[in-house]
């Protein structure tokens, strides 16, 4: 159970609950999730192949699979086209757009504890070699 859920003055958490936190916490931390959830949020609807190009390194299998997840989480539709060749576009739902809000802020306080934690990693890494 989490420090949290423990903690008296928060009820007893729904093990459904926590086993999703973990789920959630586990896929979005995966770098494909991120950076697709960062890609819609910022220019909206696009096709599969325009989430490819702006995604860096990302395969096509990797982008398939994150993006069929996605969809199976509720985060994304996805919508085909019935034209030749055929389209396929992707979108946040308000849930993966909640998402994205939810995990802005981390990009915030990476932005703003930058310099701290890069002097941090340095002291740690000259302690480190020292030794």
């Amino acid at each position: 159970m989490p420090a949290a859920a423990a903690h008296a003055d928060y009820p007893e958490m729904d093990p459904r609950v926590e086993a999703l936190v973990t789920e959630v916490i586990g896929r979005v931390a995966d770098k494909w999730t991120m950076l697709i959830l960062e890609t819609l949020t910022e220019q909206g609807e696009l096709r599969f192949t325009q989430i490819g190009k702006a995604v860096p390194g990302i395969s096509q299998k990797m982008l398939t699979q994150t993006l069929r997840q996605m969809e199976r989480d509720g985060l994304v539709i996805r919508t085909v086209h019935a034209v030749i060749p055929p389209r396929v576009d992707y979108r946040l739902t308000d849930l993966g757009g909640t998402l994205a809000e939810a995990f802005c802020g981390v990009w915030l306080w990476a932005a703003a504890n930058l310099e701290r934690i890069e002097a941090a990693r340095t002291a740690f890494d000259a302690r480190i070699t020292k030794g």
